[in-house]
C-alpha cells in the first residue's frame, strides 16, 4: 500500500493541504452543556491544483451531505493562485451540540466523586474529534495547538499548562464553581486529532516527586476528596515507568509533563479512571501502557494500521514488565492478553504483539530484536506511517545493520500470508503457536482446577492467594470461567474467603461476578445479578462504572439470569438490543 493513499474514514483532502498549528479559544458553558468558541487553522498547502480545503468552516463554505459515519464535510473556497509551501489562516467560529456529540461526556454533579459539581470529559479515539472542533480529524495530520479555556471550573487539555499555575492556588484562588477562569495551554509537539482532550470539574494537582536529572515533570490531577489517594497510588511507580522506558527505548520523554488524570469512572474506555484506585496499587501497571503510547502510539496513517499504535505499544509493555518485575511476568502478560474494551478488536493488541514477539524469535531473540525497535521509534516517531513502510524499514535496517543470518530469517517468514494473517484475519487464533513462560500463570490454573474439582471448600484459606498480584486473581478467576459452573454455596465461600464480593479492584470484582453468574439456574443467579448491576450502577458509592469492559459483560449475564422474569415481548425486544 503506498504512503500517498488516503484515510477511509476522513473526508479531508489533506494531501492537498493541512493543519499545521491551531488555536483554539473556547468558553465551556456547564448549563447550555456546549462548548464554544473559535478555532483558528493554519494550513500548509502541498498542491498547485487547490481549489477548496476539506473539513472546516468559515463565512463561506457548503456543507456536504452527512455520512453516517465520518458526519458532513465542510467546502471552503480558496483563493486562487497558491503555490505548493504557501500557508493559509482558517478562523472558524462554532459551538459543539449537546445530544449526539460523541466527543463529550457531559456528567452531572450527582455522578462526580464529591457531587458538588458537574464534570465535563472528552473522547476523541478513533474519529470523534470531528465532533468537538472542525478538523482534518485523520491520523495523517499532525499539528501542534495552543488553547484558552474560560469555565467557571478547573479545566485541563492535553497540553502544558501555560497558566494558571498547575502548584499554585485552586481555579487561580477563585471560587470554584462560581468565577471564570481563563486557562491557557500549549502543546509543542505535533499530535493526531485523536489525542486533543479536555476536562474540567472540581479538579485538584497534586506533583509527584522530580527524578533527578529529568526535564519532565508529572504529578496526578483529581477531585479534592480523592486527590490524596490518586498521589499514594501513583506517586511511587509512574516516573520510575517513565525513567525505565526512556532507558529502553534510548530516547528522552519529549511531551516535559507526563500527569494522569483520575477521571470518574463513566469514562466509556481504559486509561486513569477511579476503578484503578483500589488502595494497594495492584492496577498501576495501566500507566505502562499509556505511557508507552507516548513513543510508540501515535505513528498510524489510518485506522487500517491501528496494529502499528496497539500492536507495538503492547509489545514494548510487555517487555518493560521484564524488566520491571522478572522475564515470568512478560511472560504471563502474553498469556493473559489485552481487553481493549469492546469498542475495539483484540487483534491490533494481542495478535499484533505477537506478531513482533515472532519476528523476534526468528531473528534470534530480543538482543537483536531491541536494537531495531530502538531506531523504528527514532525514524517514526511523530510520523504518519502504513504497515509497507514498516516492513520496508524492517528489511531496510537489517540491511545496512544485520547479518546473512538475520536477512535469511526475515525471508524465511511468508509476509504476504502472515500480514495478513497477523494482523488483518478475523479471530484471535494465532498463525503459529507460540509458548510462553508459563511460571505465574500455573498458579492461578491450578488453585482454579482446585475449586472446580472440590466437594469441600474447607480445605481453602485466604493464603492461597496471598503471593499473588492482580493480575494473577484475575487470571484465576477467568480460568475457572472455563470449567462448569460453580455450586451456589463455592460460590458464596468464593467471594467471602477471598473479599472479592467487596474487592474495590473493578477487574477482580467484574471477574467475580462473571463467575458468579456463569449458571443462570442456579438459585442465587438473580441475587447476584441484582448485586453485579448494583455495582455497576452505582448502588454502592453512587459511581456509575461506565467503561465498557465492565457494564457491557454485566448487563449481558445480568439479563441471561433474569430473562425467564420479562414477558415474551419485553424479552424478545431487549435481545434484539443486546445482539447488536
Amino acid at each position: 500500500m503506498s504512503s500517498e493513499t488516503t484515510d477511509p474514514t476522513s473526508q479531508s483532502n489533506y494531501r492537498q493541504i493541512s493543519t499545521k498549528h491551531f488555536s483554539l479559544d473556547w468558553s465551556i458553558d456547564f448549563h447550555e452543556k456546549v462548548i464554544k468558541g473559535s478555532i483558528t487553522h493554519e494550513l500548509t498547502v502541498h498542491t498547485s491544483d487547490l481549489k477548496e480545503v476539506i473539513a472546516m468552516t468559515s463565512l463561506q463554505y457548503s456543507l456536504g451531505e452527512k455520512h453516517e459515519v465520518m458526519g458532513s464535510a465542510l467546502y471552503i473556497p480558496l483563493p486562487a493562485g497558491l503555490q505548493p509551501g504557501s500557508s493559509v489562516k482558517v478562523t472558524i467560529e462554532y459551538n459543539t451540540t449537546e445530544l449526539g456529540c460523541k466527543a463529550l461526556q457531559w456528567l452531572d454533579k450527582a455522578h462526580t466523586h464529591g457531587k458538588t459539581h458537574p464534570y465535563l470529559f472528552s473522547q476523541c479515539q478513533p474519529i470523534y474529534a470531528r465532533g468537538l472542533l472542525p478538523c482534518q480529524d485523520t491520523p495523517s495530520v499532525k499539528a501542534t495547538y495552543e488553547a484558552r479555556i474560560t469555565s467557571v471550573l478547573p479545566a485541563l487539555m492535553s497540553a502544558i499548562r501555560v497558566s494558571p499555575p498547575a502548584e499554585g492556588p485552586v481555579h487561580d484562588g477563585k471560587i470554584v464553581g462560581q468565577d471564570e477562569v481563563t486557562y491557557v495551554y500549549n502543546q509543542p509537539v505535533p499530535i493526531p486529532s485523536y489525542l486533543i482532550a479536555i476536562a474540567s470539574g472540581n479538579l485538584c494537582y497534586r506533583a509527584f516527586e522530580k527524578l533527578e536529572g529529568k526535564d519532565w515533570t508529572s504529578g496526578v490531577w483529581a477531585e479534592p476528596d480523592i486527590i490524596n489517594d490518586a498521589w499514594w497510588e501513583f506517586k511511587e511507580d509512574t516516573t520510575r515507568f517513565l525513567a525505565a522506558e526512556e532507558e529502553l527505548v534510548g530516547m528522552s520523554y519529549k511531551f516535559g509533563v507526563y500527569d494522569l488524570l483520575v477521571l470518574p469512572p463513566a469514562f466509556p474506555y481504559g486509561g486513569m479512571r477511579l476503578a484503578l484506585l483500589t488502595g494497594d496499587r495492584t492496577l498501576v501497571d495501566v500507566v505502562v501502557h499509556e505511557i508507552t503510547h507516548s513513543y510508540f502510539g501515535n505513528d498510524t496513517q489510518d485506522a487500517s494500521h491501528f496494529w502499528l499504535n496497539e500492536g507495538w505499544t503492547t509489545y514494548i509493555e510487555r517487555l518493560l514488565q521484564q524488566i520491571l518485575h522478572s522475564p515470568a511476568h512478560r511472560g504471563f502478560s502474553f498469556l493473559t492478553g489485552e481487553n481493549p474494551d469492546d469498542a475495539y478488536s483484540s487483534v491490533p493488541y494481542d495478535k499484533g504483539a505477537n506478531f513482533l514477539l515472532h519476528i523476534e524469535r526468528t531473528l534470534g531473540g530480543l538482543d537483536v530484536f531491541l536494537p531495531y525497535a530502538k531506531d523504528y521509534v527514532k525514524t517514526f516517531m511523530g510520523k504518519s506511517i502504513t504497515t509497507e513502510m514498516w516492513k520496508e524499514h524492517l528489511f531496510d535496517y537489517y540491511t545496512r545493520f544485520g547479518g546473512d543470518d538475520e536477512l535469511e530469517a526475515l525471508k524465511s517468514i511468508d509476509w504476504d500470508a502472515s500480514i495478513w494473517a497477523w494482523l488483518f484475519g478475523t479471530g484471535v487464533t494465532l498463525p503459529v503457536p507460540m509458548e510462553y513462560d508459563m511460571t505465574l500463570a500455573q498458579q492461578s490454573y491450578k488453585l482454579a482446577e482446585r475449586w472446580s474439582k472440590t466437594k469441600d471448600t474447607s480445605e481453602f484459606s485466604a493464603t492461597d492467594i496471598s503471593g499473588m498480584d492482580a493480575n494473577q486473581i484475575g487470571a484465576f478467576l477467568e480460568r475457572l470461567q472455563s470449567f462448569d459452573p460453580l455450586p451456589v454455596a463455592h460460590i458464596d465461600d468464593l467471594g467471602d474467603l477471598y473479599g472479592l464480593v467487596s474487592s474495590p479492584n473493578a477487574e477482580l470484582r467484574l471477574r467475580f461476578y462473571q463467575v458468579a453468574l456463569l449458571d443462570p439456574q442456579s438459585t442465587k443467579s438473580e441475587q447476584y445479578a441484582t448485586a453485579a448491576l448494583g455495582w455497576i450502577v452505582g448502588e454502592e458509592d453512587g459511581m456509575v462504572k461506565g467503561r465498557m469492559k465492565f457494564c457491557r459483560p454485566i448487563f449481558r449475564a445480568a439479563f441471561s439470569n433474569t430473562r425467564g422474569s420479562f414477558h415474551p415481548i419485553a424479552r424478545d425486544l431487549i435481545e434484539l438490543v443486546r445482539d447488536r
